[in-house]
């Protein structure tokens, strides 16, 4: 990574923004299963945090992806994957598409105002019947006079019970094929017709609001549609590969956070005389551990060089993905075992690393369907 005064001095204000806007007070909202989002969105605009890489003339900071791996490693290092989660849907899910190809006067109305942080945004593309299957989504959307008209539902939408829009996955078209019939529409999310179910209870994240949108006969103008229409699944495509790539890059961090925390654990907890870390299979499995996350933050390094070179990154997304689902999952488990009964307390943070990385595994893109890309990619199958 590049380590140039730049990145220096933009990695010492995000690290001062998480630990005077975040750190102290992540406690409280992990107890209260909720944070002041629209207050904390506000500040995070003022900082430039919410623009990072968006362009100068929409109010960012027209940065390249580096800048924006520092953010996404400090905030991964918040101790709230629920904070960490729901600012990442507004910089890197819910306007990637919208910034990328969304009309001048789509992004003045909805991308400044997100910027800022003076809007809320959330990405819907999941549906109860159509997780990683993205193509199978049953959303519609038809032609009224200027308008389209949205019906059906979405799942699982993180900001989802607080957001003012949402970058929505619809089906345009029913004669073409399930790969070339959708468009991304921005739906305000108080308009008619729009409601949503109450905040889901989660295994993890549950700081963070997600919910369950559900649209009838929802009229939005045809100018809300992001880009061509019926290219919304290749747009979306697209988005998935920074999502796994924000995804991997977040994880490397947290899981570095939870091997920090269980050595000094582990230094000071006492048994049979000795501290625990000195027991040579506890200290080998952390280094066996810390070795296994310096390679994923290695490749996660090239990738983000390989972005800002333009370059495809399918694969290596796709396997960083799949690395950190993996690591998601043995890393902060290993380390709670460390941690023994104090572990299993559920406001230590380790426990909480454990419930919220679970997901690493499951969001944006499965780790079964990580092997299905990456295998597609290295010709092992058609």
């Amino acid at each position: 990574m590049n380590s140039s005064e730049d990145h220096n001095l933009f990695r010492s204000a995000i690290q001062k923004f998480v630990n005077t806007e975040v750190i102290p007070f992540v406690e409280e909202w992990e107890r209260c299963e909720k944070f002041p989002q629209r207050e904390l969105f506000k500040k995070a605009g003022t900082a430039g945090i919410l623009g990072i890489m968006r362009d100068p003339t929409v109010g960012g900071l027209g940065l390249d992806y580096s800048f924006n791996s520092i953010y996404i490693e400090e905030f991964g290092r918040c101790r709230s994957s629920s904070v960490a989660t729901a600012v990442g849907v507004q910089t890197d899910m819910c306007t990637p598409a919208l910034a990328k190809y969304g009309s001048s006067e789509l992004q003045k109305e909805f991308l400044v105002p997100s910027i800022t942080g003076e809007l809320i945004g959330c990405i819907g593309v999941s549906e109860s019947g159509a997780g990683s299957d993205v193509a199978s989504i049953k959303t519609t959307c038809t032609r009224k006079g200027g308008d389209y008209v949205i019906n059906g539902g979405k799942m699982w939408i993180t900001n989802g019970d607080i957001a003012d829009w949402g970058c929505i996955l619809v089906n345009t078209q029913r004669e073409r094929s399930p790969h070339y019939n959708k468009s991304l529409i921005v739906v305000p999310l108080t308009i008619k017709g729009v409601t949503r179910s109450k905040p889901l209870s989660k295994h993890g994240l549950r700081a963070s609001g997600t919910a369950q949108i559900f649209f009838d006969e929802v009229h939005v103008p045809q100018r809300f549609c992001i880009g061509e229409e019926n290219r919304g699944f290749i747009y979306q495509m697209e988005q998935f590969q920074e999502e796994r790539l924000f995804s991997a890059i977040r994880t490397t961090s947290q899981l570095e956070r939870a091997i920090e925390i269980t050595v000094e654990y582990t230094k000071q907890r006492q048994a049979f005389g000795r501290s625990i870390l000195s027991n040579q299979w506890v200290h080998f499995v952390l280094s066996e551990l810390a070795t296994e996350v310096a390679l994923l933050r290695a490749l996660c390094e090239k990738i983000v060089a390989a972005y800002n070179a333009g370059d495809d990154i399918l694969l290596l997304a796709s396997m960083a993905k799949l690395k950190a689902g993996k690591l998601a999952r043995t890393v902060p488990d290993q380390c709670l075992q460390f941690f023994g009964g104090q572990g299993f307390m559920h406001e230590a943070e380790i426990s909480r690393l454990t419930r919220d990385l679970r997901l690493v595994a499951i969001g944006g893109g499965a780790t079964e369907v990580m092997l299905s890309i990456i295998s597609k990619q290295l010709k092992m199958r058609t």
